[in-house]
């Protein structure tokens, strides 16, 4: 087990009261009682990483893959120098005796600790991220029908997984803060008009809950909309990996009635980049999905699946397992910084008021939105000067908000981050006041810590699905300049990151407002837009006519 950390430390920030969202935290015990064995044996160990340790520690010869056959001498002396020999051991190939090969072996049994830990029938590691997760289920669910209603904030590799399947897509819409550029979730009416709306039966639903800024949806409920229309649900938690491992967090949605669930274990419960999990409840709908997903996974994973990733989220479960007083007070840090930023003069949390909207039910609390405003600066510009100046990396931005993370178990002191943020804010105030003394002259070009305003429209509406998307992706293609592009077919998934929320899909017709946006997007400091053909958005590619 990890050693605790350091005893929380309060930020500069001055005490306040806490805001509903963090009363919901507090409260979540008495309402949504949850417990884990947290001292049962097997989950103090983490068996497939053991494995792999025990395997490196012996002096084997390898003549087999990876070339540098565990050795950091010559020409792998530079891999040793820069991870450390001891990484370059545990490099291991799958399909080796003790680890892989065979039936029962410390792979099997880590996986099924995982399923255990997660409260889910069965349970893949994965090594793409959840990326993978969602292109597999894709795959997946086309066992059940073609009929499909996705959340329309869903990851683009779900789009790309719809390709791929050859699914027909509708789409149910989040509740939107157009304020702060947020989209939120999804309510059981609003999933169960967009059933009813499909042209054909829907035998899938795909959900994405919590939300990338921490807002949590009614699981629960929203199983019960599906089932009732004889669909699955597969919900995106690939934010909510940690939930479920103490009182005071939201419920693991394995446990209420999902039938896939898609975790990124790297995002906030501890283990390497790019390592997941994809999770099968034990449901109605298990007995067909389970060999559906065997199947696909065979079809996304890499047949040279990474021993460090596989090992980090072996150790991650065994650590959520078994720390419950770190995890405790780490709940305690960051509920004393939320409190704090409430209580502040300049800055407050968007959740603060998530519980106001009737598709969001509890909240994550280690996510912080912070609404950035008093800066005079917008977020895509505090982020990237946070970055540059400040050596402080923040998740995401949008232009009125700041997303800042803590891993579940840390303990963070803030006020770093509040002290970066006061200087922008000064610097901010500084440049206004010298621009109106020095109104009467012509002007010298911005100066630092002037206001930079984002200039990003609102969130465009979908065009018009006029062709399947596997259809539209496989048609004959052409590149044409933006202004032709209007009207036009995608044949190209784009979406906007961060997040990585599709704004076009294949098959879908590009409109103004969503090159505008686009555009927008991508002109600003750390602005992206995946899919596109150029980085400034001035070519599209779209279905021959």
């Amino acid at each position: 087990m990890p050693s605790a950390p350091h005893s929380a430390t309060s930020a500069r920030l001055p005490e306040g009261r806490p805001s509903d969202a963090d009363s919901a935290v507090e409260s979540r015990t008495a309402r949504d009682p949850q417990t884990r064995a947290f001292d049962a044996d097997p989950q103090t160990r983490a068996p497939y990483a053991d494995a792999l340790a025990a395997a490196a520690a012996k002096d084997s010869l390898f003549l087999s893959t990876p070339g540098h056959g565990g050795i950091g001498s010559g020409i792998s002396a530079g891999q040793a120098e820069y991870f450390g020999e001891h990484t370059l051991s545990l490099d291991i190939p799958p399909l080796f005796d003790g680890i892989d090969l065979g039936v029962d072996t410390p792979k099997d049994e880590a996986l099924q600790l995982a399923a255990e830990a997660w409260g889910a029938r069965r349970t893949w590691f994965l090594t793409n991220g959840s990326s993978q997760g969602n292109r597999m289920t894709a795959l997946a669910i086309g066992t059940l029908g073609t009929g499909v209603v996705t959340q329309r904030s869903a990851h683009s590799s779900f789009i790309d997984g719809i390709v791929l399947a050859g699914l027909n897509p509708g789409f149910v819409y989040p509740n939107v803060d157009e304020v702060n550029g947020i989209a939120h979730g999804v309510t059981p009416d609003s999933l169960r008009r967009a059933i009813r709306s499909h042209p054909e039966k829907v035998t899938a639903v795909y959900l994405v809950t919590p939300s990338y800024f921490g807002a949590v949806a009614d699981v629960e409920a929203l199983a019960e909309v599906a089932h009732d229309a004889g669909a699955c649900l597969i919900v995106d938690a690939a934010w909510g990996a940690h939930f479920g491992f103490h009182p005071d967090l939201p419920t693991s949605p394995v446990t209420q009635g999902a039938d896939i669930v898609i975790m990124s274990t790297h995002k906030l419960a501890g283990s390497f980049t790019q390592s997941a999990l994809l999770h099968l409840g034990d449901t109605e709908f298990a007995d067909r999905l389970e060999p559906a997903l065997a199947r696909a996974f065979m079809m996304t994973a890499s047949t040279s699946e990474n021993a460090h990733l596989m090992a980090s989220i072996d150790i991650a479960r065994r650590d959520l397992m078994n720390s419950h007083e770190t995890i405790s007070d780490s709940i305690e840090n960051v509920r004393q910084i939320r409190a704090q930023i409430e209580g502040s003069e300049h800055y407050h949390l968007l959740s603060g008021d998530f519980m106001n909207h009737p598709d969001v039910v509890d909240i994550d609390p280690f996510r912080l939105p912070i609404d950035i405003t008093s800066t005079g600066l917008d977020g895509h510009t505090v982020r990237k000067r946070l970055t540059e100046e400040f050596d402080i990396f923040a998740e995401m931005a949008t232009a009125t908000t700041l997303v800042a993370l803590i891993g579940i178990g840390k303990s963070l002191d803030l006020t770093r981050l509040f002290d970066a943020l006061d200087e922008m804010r000064r610097d901010t105030a500084d440049s206004r006041v010298a621009e109106a003394d020095d109104s009467a002259q012509p002007p010298a070009g911005p100066a630092k810590g002037t206001t930079a305003s984002a200039g990003i429209p609102p969130l465009p509406a979908a065009g018009k699905l006029v062709q399947l998307p596997r259809d539209a992706f496989f048609a004959e293609s052409e590149l044409v300049t933006a202004a032709e592009a209007v009207g036009r077919i995608s044949v190209s998934s784009l979406a906007a990151y961060p997040p990585g929320i599709p704004n076009v899909l294949p098959g879908e017709e590009i409109t103004t407002e969503t090159i505008d946006f686009l555009q927008a997007v991508a002109a600003l400091p750390s602005g992206h837009v995946r899919g596109a053909v150029d980085a400034q958005l001035a070519i599209f590619r779209v279905a021959k006519e």
